[in-house]
């Protein structure tokens, strides 16, 4: 593959940012606009692999999708088959899309790039079996696998272990509500990861006007109802994606200096609003000022010993500046990372360690002792949070090569620039 020489800089930044639309909610929105009850407007869209990769999902169930100045506007339509749906390697997707193919009439068949084939997608398969649908996957419980839509869904009581994966849930709240009893999902088994995106996903149903009776007794049980009525169709803003801002907060860690981030949310759901937090404790300091965020750091970074679980996304930065700290770090409650784009747990080990890091993989997350990193070549196992993470080490360490920064297209398909124009300033 090719690589890609990581800017190195030895001078104190003072950079200011804007980072496009939230992938996140991007793909939610879509998903929403797919099933209203009249057309919708998203205004400041992400564009990039992983939201393509959901227009054309929507646009094969037979939604239509136009782009114009900015914004994306979706006509429903009455979903029909047969369609063959290529998730990539989108989550968001292959998670998603599926709960709203049982709506479809006809067959809709579903495959990805070969990673992807590894990823979990058992929980979504036997829920919608349990609910209703009719599922073709050879029994493996992974991607290909075909949905055979009847054009409606019967819904109602769903019980499923979500620690591998909050997506799960999100997938069958956001397709719910127009299922024929609507839905109740029961969340029993493993601790539940990634809270803050179920959240983000039953706010983003309260906005088209669907209410989500919502109890969580504990981060091992939890339940999720929602009645039957159809989304309305809506306008919407998307915020700037907090967790792409991940790797240009943390430049400010390394190089010293300031990083402003423009347009951050006061309130928001995203995992990446934790950064608020993260940054203080790893030495750095956060100002507001107005509408944007400025994150401050003297070059030195201190280790941090802290639960990921919320935020799992924002694991390969935050194991990058750890790396780079002066005093040891433990990241806890990410087990879950084994299932992401690849084993990231394992792959941040191996990567770290291959530039003369000290890092320790546990049962649920790292070990990572001071050390002096060299040069060499950071693999990227085509994950675009991996790419951030080996951008982020490479300002400190000379030299060093990224294979296939491309990758980050699934998210951010402008960060190499980005990042060369901020290493610059």
């Amino acid at each position: 593959m090719d690589l890609w020489n990581a800017p190195n800089r030895t001078a104190a930044l003072n950079h200011r940012i804007s980072i496009p639309g939230s992938k996140s909610l991007t793909n939610r929105w879509l998903i929403m606009a797919a099933i209203a009850d009249s057309p919708s407007t998203i205004n400041f869209p992400l564009v990039a692999r992983d939201t393509d990769l959901m227009i054309e999902a929507i646009k094969s169930l037979g939604a239509v999708v136009s782009a114009e100045n900015s914004k994306l506007i979706v006509k429903p339509h009455q979903f029909t088959g047969p369609a063959k749906i290529n998730c990539g390697l989108a989550g968001t997707v292959m998670r998603f899309v599926p709960p709203i193919a049982t709506l479809a009439n006809g067959e809709i068949e579903f495959d990805g790039d070969p990673p992807a084939r590894v990823r979990p997608m058992q929980q979504i398969i036997e829920s919608l079996r349990v609910l209703g649908a009719e599922i073709n996957d050879g029994g493996r419980g992974t991607l290909p696998f075909s949905v055979i839509g009847k054009g409606r869904l019967p819904g109602g009581e769903v019980e499923l272990d979500a620690s591998s994966s909050s997506q799960f849930v999100s997938a069958l709240l956001l397709a719910g509500a127009r299922y024929e009893n609507g839905v109740k999902i029961i969340h029993s088994g493993g601790q539940l990861p990634s809270l803050p995106h179920i959240e983000m996903t039953v706010a983003v149903l309260a906005q088209v006007g669907i209410e989500v009776d919502v109890e969580i007794v504990s981060a091992h049980k939890a339940k999720w109802t929602i009645e039957p009525v159809t989304p309305k169709g809506f306008e919407v803003s998307v915020e700037p994606d907090l967790s792409n801002a991940a790797p240009f907060v943390a430049a400010a860690l390394v190089a010293g200096g300031s990083i402003t981030i423009e347009n951050w949310p006061i309130k928001t759901n995203q995992a990446g609003d934790t950064l608020q937090n993260l940054i203080p404790a790893l030495g750095g300091s956060v100002t507001r000022i107005g509408n944007d965020l400025m994150f401050s750091g003297s070059g030195q970074i201190t280790g941090i010993d802290i639960d990921l679980h919320d935020v799992g996304e924002l694991t390969p930065v935050i194991a990058a500046l750890c790396a780079l700290a002066d005093t040891p770090s433990q990241l806890r409650g990410i087990g879950h990372l084994r299932g992401h784009e690849t084993d990231r747990l394992a792959a941040l080990t191996k990567e770290i360690n291959n530039l003369g890091g000290k890092v320790k993989e546990t049962e649920d997350g790292l070990i990572i002792e001071p050390s002096n990193l060299h040069s060499g070549t950071f693999k990227t196992y085509e994950d675009h949070r991996m790419a951030m993470a080996a951008a982020v080490i490479g300002l400190r360490v000379p030299n060093l090569k990224v294979e296939d920064i491309q990758t980050t297209s699934k998210t951010l398909p402008a960060f190499p620039q980005m990042w060369q124009t901020m290493v610059n300033s």
